[in-house]
C-alpha cells in the first residue's frame, strides 16, 4: 500500500483461538460448544475496526515467520490492513490468545505474547528510519497503542521523541497488563481506555463503578479517561467535565473484543470530527452491536 495512513495500531497481532458454549460454565467443567481461530490481539482488533469504518490503519507489530504468521499475513490482506510495517522475526512463533466464552461472558484467557515482548523495540523502526517517522520529523497523527508491549517499552514510548506529536490512544489489554501503563496518566498527548477494574489498578484504588473509576484516573493524573463497565456505564473524563452514557440494552453473544471495538468506534468518530458526546455515543452502540453478535 502506498497511501499514508490515517492511523497506527501498535500492539498485539495474532491469532484468537475461543472456545463460546451457550451453556454456564465453571471450572472443570466440559460443555459442547464451537471453537473458532481468527485473527486477533489488541491492535489487529482495533485496525479491523477501524478498516470497517472506512480508516486505513497501519499495524505495528511482530510476527514469526512461521506458517502461522505467512497466514495471519495473508487474513490481514485479505480484510485490507497495512501489514507493510510488521516486524518479521525467523526465530519466533507467532503469537496466540485462547479464551472460554459462556453464554456471552469471559470464562478464562491466556495471551501469549511472547513475541511480541521480546521484539520489543524493533516493532518501532518505521517510526525512526523515516518511514513513517523520525526523531526530528516525528509521526503527527493518532496512534492506538496497547498494553502487550512489555513494561520496559512502553515507559520507553511514554518519554520517547518519536511520539512527541502523536495523539496517543492506549489501552492495557487485559487487567494483568494495566499497571504497566502508569506511565502515561502524566503524559500530556495520551488518552486512555480502560474498564472498571483496569482504572482501579493503575491507581490502586476500589472504585464502585465507572465514574468513581474516571475520577479516580484524573485524581491519579490522568489528561483525558474513558472508562467502560460492561452494560453499565461508560464515561468520558477530563479535569474539566465528565460525560456519561448507559450503552443500549443488547444480549451479549460474544465478549473477546468488545472494549477494542468501542476504542476504534470512538476514535473513529473524532477522527470525523464528532464531539465528545456524539462520540461516546457512537462508541457505545457499536459496541454494543458487536457485542450482539451482528457485523458493525
Amino acid at each position: 500500500m502506498t497511501q499514508r495512513p490515517d492511523i497506527l495500531c501498535i500492539g498485539a497481532v495474532l491469532w484468537d483461538i475461543i472456545g463460546r458454549t451457550h451453556l454456564p460454565m465453571v471450572q472443570g467443567n466440559d460443555k459442547p460448544g464451537r471453537i473458532t481461530r481468527i485473527p486477533g490481539g489488541v491492535a489487529l482488533n482495533i485496525a479491523m475496526a477501524l478498516r470497517k469504518l472506512d480508516l486505513r490503519p497501519a499495524l505495528l507489530s511482530a510476527i514469526g515467520e512461521d506458517a502461522e504468521g505467512r497466514d495471519l499475513l495473508a487474513a490481514c490482506g485479505t480484510l485490507g490492513l497495512d501489514t507493510s510495517y510488521i516486524h518479521i522475526d525467523p526465530s519466533l512463533p507467532t503469537d496466540r490468545y485462547m479464551a472460554i466464552e459462556a453464554q456471552g461472558a469471559l470464562v478464562a484467557a491466556i495471551a501469549d505474547a511472547q513475541t511480541l515482548e521480546k521484539a520489543g523495540r524493533a516493532i518501532l523502526k518505521p517510526l525512526a528510519d523515516g518511514a513513517l517517522g523520525s526523531a526530528q520529523s516525528p509521526w503527527a497523527g493518532p496512534v492506538a497503542l496497547d498494553g502487550n508491549l512489555s513494561a520496559d517499552l512502553l515507559e520507553e514510548v511514554s518519554r520517547s521523541p518519536l511520539f512527541s506529536q502523536s495523539d496517543l490512544r492506549i489501552a492495557p489489554a487485559s487487567p494483568g497488563k494495566a499497571e504497566r501503563l502508569r506511565p502515561f496518566l502524566v503524559h500530556p498527548q495520551a488518552t486512555l481506555y480502560v474498564n472498571r477494574e483496569e482504572a482501579g489498578l493503575i491507581t490502586g484504588t476500589n472504585p464502585a463503578n465507572a465514574a468513581a473509576a474516571a475520577e479516580a484516573m484524573l485524581r491519579a493524573g490522568a489528561r483525558r479517561v474513558l472508562v467502560t463497565e460492561g452494560a453499565q456505564m461508560a464515561v468520558d473524563a477530563t479535569p474539566d467535565s465528565t460525560l456519561t452514557q448507559t450503552p443500549p440494552p443488547v444480549e451479549a453473544i460474544r465478549i473477546t473484543g468488545a472494549g477494542d471495538t468501542f476504542m476504534a468506534a470512538h476514535i473513529a468518530a473524532e477522527i470525523a470530527g464528532a464531539t465528545r458526546h456524539d462520540a461516546l455515543h457512537s462508541a457505545t452502540t457499536t459496541a454494543a452491536t458487536y457485542v450482539a453478535g451482528d457485523a458493525l
